[in-house]
């Protein structure tokens, strides 16, 4: 089994745009060897003439050639064809992120379900900038939707929840996230200084999606390569990339910006880590290497609470004995009690928590 995930892995035409048809160069891949899928594809807007401004200046809109088809039934064999071969890609532990608007995102959530995926979390990007809406006869549409799956239920995914937590200032992450939709300098220009891409997504957007599911070094492929902005992204992450794209213009514009992309340092790429991914620290070895000593008394965070520590790890408070967690849980009436954030010892006149010795162990365990 070694031998064949190392002969696949050398086959992948990494940090490479593949060109031609998604469905075709996916079906040319190894199975199995691809960490994330971000998938961009036509939206299908079904735009019905020009859309002009109250000023009659016309607005460039997606009226391209790949995001138009004959019908929903067109739209749908497409879609379920694509998703198939995405799905063969992925490793078990593999998800995608599909991102669409109201036109298409739901006959792809359906497809993506029939297709044997498990749906984790639909994220809505909300735009704080969005284009207004000129007629004037509908909602603006501020926001675009994307669709996070793993390969099929119960898979082990990678969902970097701290470093999340981490780029929203502590706060647990949310399903909606307000951010700018791709303009300025980041906006990408061809020779007669038009947009490169009439949906070039922003940096921004891609950054959190690999920062929040994946790790340095993985793998990232894009079937919907346009003007390369997850290549870019992954390329400066430290994750290798494969892109796929149609559109001769859109490759030769990626390919340049990839080529002025640089990797940040091996330091910058670290990421805060989830803490069940930490080393096991018994409370018993703290006993063991004498930072405390049987017999010592620790308190409660809240100073209410004492237990004598015992030679063998466990704590005695009144007629309550057992672990950290079961002596805290006991005293405070409750279900559980995480020990090490709920016990407390003194030294040199000072309340200290004893995860602060616990941390002291990992770091030198790593």
């Amino acid at each position: 089994m070694t031998k064949t995930r190392s002969k696949e892995a050398v086959a992948l035409p990494l940090n490479t745009i593949l060109a031609g048809d998604c469905v075709e160069a996916m079906n040319a891949l190894p199975e199995n060897s691809i960490d994330l899928i971000f998938a961009d594809p036509p939206y299908n807007l079904q735009l019905r003439g020009d859309l002009h401004r109250p000023d009659n200046s016309r607005v460039d809109a997606v009226d391209d050639a790949w995001d138009q088809f004959a019908s929903f039934e067109t739209y749908d064999r497409f879609t379920r064809d694509w998703l198939r071969a995405a799905r063969r890609l992925l490793k078990p532990n593999g998800a995608i992120w599909v991102i669409g608007s109201y036109h298409n995102i739901f006959r792809v959530g359906a497809a993506l379900q029939n297709e044997g995926y498990w749906i984790l979390n639909d994220v809505i990007w909300r735009k704080s900038n969005p284009m207004p809406n000129f007629r004037g006869k509908r909602f603006t549409n501020a926001h675009e939707t994307m669709i996070w799956a793993s390969k099929s239920e119960g898979a082990r995914y990678t969902f970097n929840y701290e470093a999340l937590k981490s780029l929203n200032e502590g706060v647990q992450m949310r399903s909606d996230w307000v951010l700018p939709i791709c303009n300025g300098g980041e906006r990408l220009k061809d020779a007669n200084g038009d947009k490169a891409h009439p949906t070039q997504k922003p940096e921004g957007l891609l950054h959190r999606v690999i920062v929040g599911s994946t790790n340095p070094g993985d793998v990232v492929l894009d079937p919907f390569f346009g003007t390369g902005t997850t290549g870019a992204v992954a390329k400066m992450l430290g994750r290798d990339f494969i892109g796929i794209e149609r559109e001769a213009a859109y490759r030769e514009v990626a390919a340049k910006r990839l080529a002025n992309v640089r990797k940040y340092d091996r330091e910058s790429l670290q990421v805060t880590g989830s803490k069940r991914a930490e080393p096991r620290v018994p409370f018993g070895q703290l006993i063991e290497r004498g930072m405390l000593r049987p017999g010592e008394m620790l308190t409660s965070i809240n100073g209410k609470r004492s237990a004598k520590v015992r030679a063998d790890g466990t704590l005695i408070a009144d007629d309550v004995k057992g672990s950290i967690h079961q002596v805290g849980a006991a005293l405070e009436g409750a279900p559980s009690c995480n020990g090490w954030t709920y016990w407390c010892f003194r030294r040199d006149g000072k309340t200290v928590p004893i995860d602060l010795l616990r941390q002291q162990i990992r770091a030198e365990m790593s």
